[in-house]
């Protein structure tokens, strides 16, 4: 079976990312399949999923905004810092809307943030949440990440918020409800979460991975790789096409840049342009 480009996968709350993404690879037996920003089990929405020689698009989507709609509860803490955990503290100070719009600005562009001790960080070669689970106290360094906005949808319970967030690739959700809940003098806890974009992929047009299981053409529900990025268009002719294949090094007249590159029948992939010199950096053209 010959499959290949991206599936806007959904995964369903409640099952790990791993289990939904079992079924994908069994039914697609003998194709490479990859996928992009592993979702908690607690979380659901978009799960984007690549096949065949799209996997090696994966460098160029790391850096992709993505949106979220998430649910903190103010009043108590967990050590995993959402519903999977246990309870750790709890206080009767509950935040008012106005309180929360009052430090939001504080979230917003690029910001230092400490990954929660239950995530897939390494620290001497073993994963945090596997010396966590163990008891074992976790050092995390904070990291940089940038945040576009954090907004408040609606008021969900007496104690409770529903956010919409804006962020790049490597931001902890969870740290931001811990860190909200400690920039309004309370504490906070996550306790759903949907993303809802990442990239060019839309909850909305998501697939279920039931669906794509029993699709007769699963190629018909993925998105063609050349879609994916949005980079600007280079068109070789098939004689520069095959000279770049082979290592020779046409000039063209273009700035220096990321191209997606075109042969006049398909897609060849994704190259930079130096001094007027293609080097591809991934290659997708069928041989």
């Amino acid at each position: 079976m010959k499959v290949n480009g991206f599936l806007n996968l959904y995964k369903p709350a409640g099952v790990s990312s791993a289990h939904i993404l079992n079924a994908v690879k069994k039914s697609v037996r003998g194709v490479g399949v990859g996928h992009m920003g592993t979702l908690d089990p607690l979380a659901s929405g978009v799960l984007p999923v690549a096949f065949g020689k799209s996997t090696r698009l994966f460098d160029f989507l790391l850096d992709k905004e993505k949106i979220y709609v998430a649910r903190f509860a103010f009043g108590y803490s967990t050590d995993t810092l959402d519903l999977e955990g246990k309870a750790e503290e709890r206080t009767e100070v509950i935040p008012t809307e106005e309180e929360i719009l009052e430090v939001l600005p504080s979230f917003c562009g690029e910001i230092s943030q400490i990954p929660p001790a239950f995530s897939a960080k390494c620290v001497n070669g073993k994963r945090s949440y596997e010396l966590a689970r163990k008891g074992q106290a976790v050092d995390l360094p904070a990291k940089k990440v940038f945040i576009e906005y954090v907004k408040i949808l609606k008021k969900t319970e007496k104690n409770e918020y529903e956010f919409e967030i804006k962020c790049k690739g490597g931001t902890y959700i969870r740290s931001i409800a811990r860190d909200l809940g400690k920039a309004c003098g309370s504490l906070a806890t996550m306790t759903s979460l949907v993303r809802t974009k990442s990239g060019i992929f839309d909850v909305k047009d998501s697939v279920t991975a039931e669906t794509f299981v029993n699709a007769s053409d699963k190629n018909s529900l993925l998105i063609k790789p050349e879609n994916v990025v949005d980079y600007p268009v280079i068109k070789l002719t098939e004689k520069e096409s095959e000279r770049l294949f082979n290592g020779l090094y046409d000039v063209f007249d273009v700035n220096d840049g990321i191209y997606r590159i075109f042969t006049p029948d398909s897609f060849y992939g994704v190259g930079i342009a130096t001094g007027g010199k293609i080097k591809v950096k991934a290659y997708l053209r069928d041989d």
